[in-house]
């Protein structure tokens, strides 16, 4: 084998073992960081499903009950937010009654 045969084959094997490693950090991710998002938005998008109903409303109860565990359930900024809105509402709806 001449040199640039050598040379050739070590790239080819380099090329493979570089494209295969890039293949399976994809994968090793795709199943790590995404699967379990795309399973929760499948069934929030398969609502008519009674088990899934009822895991939806069992997961809004228990964020609703630990957060009334909290003392604190909003941030000041959440709260300076949702007062302003709050006071346009009100402001609009006494428009509608004068």
């Amino acid at each position: 084998m001449s040199k640039n045969q050598k040379n050739l084959k070590i790239f080819f094997i380099k090329l493979i073992s570089i494209t295969f490693s890039i293949i399976i950090i994809i994968n090793a991710t795709y199943n790590l960081i995404l699967a379990d998002k795309i399973e929760n938005l499948n069934k929030l998008l398969q609502l008519n499903k009674k088990e899934n109903i009822d895991t939806i409303k069992n997961k809004i109860r228990s964020e609703i009950q630990s957060g009334l565990e909290k003392d604190n359930l909003l941030s000041e900024q959440d709260k300076i937010l949702i007062y302003k809105f709050y006071r346009k509402i009100k402001k609009e709806f006494d428009e509608i009654e004068k």
